[in-house]
Formats: C-alpha cells, sequence, structure tokens
C-alpha cells in the first residue's frame, strides 16, 4: 500500500512502532476497570520483591504443604540456618509468614494460602517454558 494513500484515522499509532508492546488490534475493552490506586501497586511490588529470591519461593512452598521450624526448612532445602532466619526475616516483614514460639523452638507457617498460590502458579510457568 503507498504510504501516500493511507487514512491517519484508520491507523494504530503502535502498529509496526519499533519497541511497542502493543499488537493490532491488542486494546484493551472499554469498560476495563481503573487500576488500583498507586498505594496498592506500590504494596504489590514489595510483596513480590519479597518472593523474588530462590530460597525464599522454596520456603513458601514448603511451608505450603505445612508449618515448619527452621531446623526443618534447613533440613528440606539443604542451606545454611543463618541463610534461612535471614530469608524467613524478610517473608516476615512483608507480611508472607508468621512465626509462633513453641517452647526452644519458633514454627513458621503462610499468614494464607493467597501468597502460596502465585508462587505455585509462578513455578509452573517456569516449568511450561523450560
Amino acid at each position: 500500500m503507498n504510504p501516500a494513500t493511507v487514512d491517519p484515522a484508520t491507523v494504530d499509532p503502535g502498529a509496526g512502532v519499533a519497541g511497542s508492546d502493543e499488537l493490532p488490534g491488542d486494546h484493551p475493552p472499554v469498560d476495563a476497570p481503573a487500576p488500583p490506586p498507586g498505594e496498592t501497586l506500590s504494596a504489590a511490588g514489595e510483596l513480590l520483591r519479597a518472593l523474588a529470591a530462590p530460597v525464599r519461593i522454596a520456603v513458601v512452598l514448603q511451608l505450603r504443604s505445612s508449618p515448619r521450624c527452621v531446623h526443618e526448612l534447613v533440613d528440606a532445602l539443604g542451606v545454611t540456618q543463618p541463610l534461612i532466619s535471614q530469608h524467613l526475616r524478610v517473608l516476615k516483614a512483608a507480611g508472607v509468614v508468621r512465626g509462633e514460639r513453641r517452647g526452644r523452638e519458633v514454627v513458621y507457617r503462610l499468614v494464607d494460602d493467597h501468597l502460596a498460590h502465585i508462587v505455585v502458579d509462578a513455578v509452573e510457568h517456569a516449568e511450561e517454558d523450560a
């Protein structure tokens, strides 16, 4: 088609533009919901950052099956106790896990299953691409 005969009103401005992620005809529906407030998006980003380490992903997967104390996580994951403790601190600060003292041990559990689903989906997605 001769560019001089193209009607500019019918051209998708993102089509064919280098660096554009949008495909022709790939537009959100007109009735798409408004995005959440910025502080909600920021909190979600912090939560995802807390999950963004392989050891923390493995910890979440372990805690998904049952609550565990640190030495059980060390044995299951084959990493050192200080490393597990460091990652548990990050997960606890992000509200992903909580600890409950039982005598000399602290037993960790997931706060809820929502985040476990995110982690499981991410792992399954990564396995599909492998």
